[in-house]
């Protein structure tokens, strides 16, 4: 590590974009970490302001005050993490790698490896294909061994998070058999507000959100390529996916119902089994039990993601139902679980809390 801070082994962090929900969920999960210092946290429009002015939550907890970019030196840190709007941490990532800082990207710039779609969804010029070539995907459940050597994360986008998860192990196969038809698959998905960020925007007011349920990006979503693309890495060919975007009247939380048809040469697996064995050393996915429903407040304000596995009437049809919170494994906590891993720190430091029910 970069810290020269007497007599200290804690890892210097800033944030760049604070005042947004991501960034206020980051310094929440950060002020509890046992190996974190905060050093900066950045806001042109705050500059100067208290954190906790905004965030009345992190009183006595955070001390630091809003720096506008200019002011921060963001180059003293070990780890800087990016909650921003897109193509903000590409315009600093070369400075930034040059002096020895690791990066961590909340925002799409380091997520897909086609610089086409990504130019094409996000309607800008990539800035620095060269740290996209080395930048690894922040999904730790796959990518954990890579995850422990880069200086560049693309943290998951949170519905990709849910459908790439919940799908893995089908897509995976056994000893090169393939499970499910992997040219038909679905992802009906639902998410609370606050994945649509801290912004003022009609759709989002009380008002409209608030006693609604609706259907959004049917004809198409930016997260639709990042989630076919690392699908495809899991399955090692093609897919066809249906993916289906949902605001819900609720804060934070997030449900994905996925659809997998069975191959005929699998329909001696036992799928629960296949799922529990997957990820029975993971620490933030829980297999629930056959035949269980997960609810989005079992996982409130934790890192935890929750997966069953259904096949009714013991059909071909496979359904597996995913619950995360937007803000934590879909967002701030996954960051800090990559953090925790390029450190080389327990993968769980900071991540312990319990979810918040009722």
């Amino acid at each position: 590590m970069k810290n020269t801070e007497a007599g200290s082994d804690k890892i210097k962090v800033g944030i760049v974009g604070g005042t947004g929900y991501t960034g206020v969920e980051l310094l929440r999960l950060l002020s509890q970490h046992p190996n974190v210092v905060l050093t900066a946290i950045t806001s042109r429009k705050e500059d100067g302001m208290p954190v906790a002015d905004m965030y009345s939550n992190l009183r006595g907890k955070v001390d630091l005050a809003f720096s506008s970019p200019d002011k921060a030196r963001l180059d003293q840190c070990d780890v800087v993490f990016f909650a921003t709007p897109h193509g903000v941490a590409m315009a600093q990532a070369r400075e930034l790698l040059a002096a020895g800082v690791k990066i961590i990207d909340l925002a799409a710039d380091f997520r897909l490896r086609d610089t086409a779609a990504f130019e094409q969804w996000y309607k800008m010029p990539h800035a620095c294909p060269d740290v996209l070539g080395e930048s690894v995907y922040g999904l730790v459940e796959v990518n954990r061994e890579k995850i422990r050597g880069a200086r560049v994360i693309g943290n998951p986008g949170c519905y990709p998070t849910t459908v790439l998860l919940g799908l893995a192990p089908l897509l995976e196969g056994r000893a090169g058999q393939p499970l499910v038809d992997a040219s038909t698959l679905i992802a009906d998905c639902k998410s609370g507000v606050t994945g649509a960020g801290r912004k003022a925007e009609i759709h989002i007011l009380f008002s409209e959100a608030s006693d609604n349920f609706k259907a959004y990006g049917v004809s198409g979503h930016r997260h639709h390529p990042e989630i076919v693309e690392h699908l495809q890495a899991l399955h090692g060919g093609p897919v066809g996916l249906t993916f289906v975007p949902h605001l819900t009247p609720m804060i934070r939380g997030m449900h994905s119902t996925l659809y997998a048809r069975i191959d005929p040469k699998a329909r001696g697996v036992d799928f629960q089994k296949l799922f529990e064995e997957r990820y029975a050393d993971e620490p933030f996915v829980d297999v629930m039990p056959a035949g269980s429903t997960p609810e989005t407040r079992s996982v409130r304000a934790s890192n935890m993601i929750r997966i069953a596995v259904h096949r009714p009437g013991n059909g071909d049809q496979l359904v597996v139902l995913v619950v995360q919170d937007n803000l934590v494994k879909g967002a701030s906590g996954q960051a800090v679980q990559n953090m925790n891993l390029m450190f080389g720190l327990p993968e769980d430091a900071g991540l312990a809390q319990v979810a918040v029910l009722p």
